[in-house]
C-alpha cells in the first residue's frame, strides 16, 4: 500500500477514493486519517465542522470485517435533523443539550452500511432557518472561495467542507434550497431529490408535509448518483414513495438523456432582474444545452410565486412551535429568549399563535399553486434558472439578531427565490457549477425536472459535466 499525498487525496472524488481502497492501494484507516488531517488543517479557516468524532469513527472502522463498496471513505453529517449513533444533534441551537443519539437515522444507517466513516457534524444555522450559516452557537462558516463571503445555508458547513478539500462529498438537507444554495455558493453539485426518494425516518414522519429533503453535496455527478443508489428507497412506514430507476442511478448516468425540451429563464419567477453574472450563467447553460442537441426556449411556469412562498414558509415555521414544546416537556422548563437566537424566538412566538384554520389554509394554497407550477412540466422536460440572484454576498447579509421575521424572509428570498418552489412540489432540482464571476466566485445554475424523474436530471447533469468539467476547479484555499 502507498501513502496518499494531499494532492492525490483532493484530486479524487468519493468514487475514486473507494476504488483505491478496493484495489488495496490504500487502507481504509489511512484514508480516514488523511481526511482527518485535512479537516484539522482547513477547518480553522472555514469553520465547517463543529463536532468531531475521530476516535469513535476509527474504532468502528478497525472492528469491521466486511468490505462494503465505500469502506473508509470519509463523511460528515449536517447538524440538522439526522441522528447519528453516538453523536449529539443540536440543530445549531443553544436550546439543545441532548446526549449522544442511541441510533442512526435510516439514511445514516444506509451510508454507514456502505462503508462511509462518520467523522463528525457540519455547521448549520439555528434550525436551518437561514441561507447563510452563521449560528450564534458555533459561529460563521466561511466560503473557501472568499473567506469574507457566505457559504450558503442551511447546509453551508457541508458546502464549505467539500469545496475546501476536506472530503469529496457529504450529507446535506433542503427545505427551501438548503442543498442547492450552498452548492451554488461553493461551486458544487447539489441535488434535492424527489419527495420520498430518500427516507425520513425513523424519527420523523413526513418532514413538514414532504417539504424537507435529505441528500448530499459533492464535486461530481457520479458521486451524487452513487450516494443516491445507497440511500434511495422507502423505509418502514414511509408516507411517500418515489421509485429509483431500474439498475440504479450510476447505471443511468452512463447513458445520455433523450432529446429534452428545456425552458430557460434568466429572471426571477416573478419576472424581476437578477445579477448579470447569474443571467449570464443561464444564457451560457442554454447555449451548452443547444450544442448538446436539446430543444431550448425561453419559458417559465405560470403561478403566484409570492402566494406559494408565503404559504410554504407558514407551514414550515409553524412546525417549530410543536418542536419547541416537545423540548420544554423533555427539559421540564420553558424555552426562554436566552435559549434561542432573537429571530428564532420571534418565529417560535409566531408559530405558537398560529391558528389551525390558517395553517390548513396555507397548506391548501401551497398545494394549489404547486399544481399550477407543475403544469409547466406537461410541456417541458426541464426548467433552467439561476440558483441565486447574485454571487455569494458578504457574511452578515442575513443577520438573525433581530425580530423582524417578514423583513428577514424578504431579504432571504431576494437572494434565493428559485429553489423553494420545488420543495413545495417535491420535484427534483439540482444546482450545477457552470459559471464563475469576474471576481472568482461560483455561480450555480438550477435544473428542475418532473416529479420522480431524478434519473433524467442526473443523466443531463452528467452530460453537461462531460462537456464542461468543473471538478478540478478549486479555491486557492485548497
Amino acid at each position: 500500500m502507498t501513502t496518499l499525498t494531499t494532492a492525490e487525496y483532493e484530486a479524487c472524488d468519493a468514487t475514486g477514493l473507494a476504488a483505491l481502497v478496493r484495489s488495496r492501494e490504500i487502507s481504509p484507516r489511512e484514508l480516514a486519517q488523511t481526511a482527518i488531517a485535512r479537516i484539522e488543517a482547513l477547518n480553522p479557516l472555514v469553520n465547517a465542522v463543529i463536532l468531531k468524532a475521530y476516535d469513535q469513527a476509527l474504532a468502528e472502522l478497525d472492528t469491521r470485517t466486511d468490505r462494503p463498496p465505500f469502506l473508509g471513505v470519509p463523511y460528515l453529517i449536517k447538524d440538522l435533523h439526522a441522528p447519528v449513533r453516538g453523536l449529539p444533534l443540536t440543530n445549531g441551537s443553544r436550546m439543545f443539550v441532548d446526549p449522544p443519539a442511541p441510533f442512526d437515522s435510516t439514511l445514516v444507517a444506509r451510508l454507514r452500511a456502505a462503508g462511509f466513516v462518520m467523522l463528525g457534524r457540519t455547521n448549520s444555522p439555528e434550525f436551518g432557518l437561514s441561507a447563510s450559516t452563521e449560528p450564534h452557537r458555533y459561529g460563521a462558516t466561511r466560503n473557501p472561495w472568499n473567506l469574507d463571503r457566505i457559504a450558503g445555508g442551511s447546509s453551508g458547513g457541508a458546502g464549505a467542507a467539500v469545496a475546501s478539500g476536506m472530503l469529496p462529498a457529504t450529507h446535506a438537507t433542503d427545505s427551501a434550497g438548503s442543498i442547492r444554495i450552498p452548492a451554488s455558493c461553493n461551486g458544487l453539485v447539489g441535488l434535492k431529490p424527489t419527495r420520498g426518494l430518500n427516507p425520513y425516518g425513523p424519527h420523523r414522519g413526513d418532514a413538514a408535509h414532504g417539504i424537507s429533503h435529505e441528500n448530499a453535496v459533492s464535486r461530481t455527478v457520479r458521486d451524487t448518483a452513487a450516494i443516491l443508489d445507497i440511500t434511495a428507497g422507502p423505509d418502514v412506514g414511509a408516507p411517500y414513495f418515489a421509485r429509483p430507476p431500474e439498475g440504479g442511478f450510476v447505471a443511468a448516468i452512463a447513458r445520455p438523456p433523450k432529446r429534452l425540451r428545456v425552458g430557460c429563464w434568466t429572471r426571477t419567477l416573478r419576472d424581476e432582474p437578477v445579477d448579470a453574472e447569474c443571467s449570464a450563467a443561464v444564457q451560457h447553460a442554454a447555449t451548452l444545452l443547444e450544442d448538446l442537441g436539446h430543444d431550448v426556449e425561453e419559458a417559465r411556469p405560470e403561478f403566484d410565486w409570492k402566494l406559494l412562498i408565503d404559504a410554504q414558509m407558514n407551514v414550515l415555521m409553524s412546525g417549530l412551535g410543536p418542536m419547541v414544546a416537545t423540548m420544554e416537556r423533555l427539559n421540564g422548563k420553558p424555552v426562554t429568549e436566552s435559549d434561542l437566537e432573537p429571530l428564532t424566538f420571534a418565529i417560535v412566538a409566531r408559530a405558537r399563535q398560529e391558528s389551525l384554520e390558517r395553517y390548513l389554509d396555507s397548506l391548501m394554497r401551497m398545494q394549489l399553486e404547486v399544481r399550477r407550477m407543475a403544469a409547466f412540466f406537461e410541456t417541458f422536460d426541464i426548467l433552467v434558472t439561476p440558483t441565486m440572484t447574485a454571487p455569494p454576498p458578504v457574511l452578515g447579509c442575513l443577520p438573525t439578531d433581530g425580530r423582524d421575521v417578514d423583513g428577514f424572509l424578504a431579504r432571504l428570498f431576494d437572494l434565493a427565490p428559485f429553489a423553494a418552489p420545488f420543495n413545495a412540489s417535491g420535484q427534483p432540482a439540482i444546482s450545477l457549477p457552470l459559471h464563475w464571476s469576474a471576481g472568482g466566485l461560483p455561480v450555480g445554475v438550477q435544473f428542475a425536472g418532473r416529479y420522480g424523474e431524478d434519473a433524467t436530471l442526473l443523466q443531463l447533469a452528467a452530460q453537461i459535466e462531460e462537456a464542461q468539467p468543473w471538478a478540478s476547479r478549486r479555491p486557492k484555499l485548497a
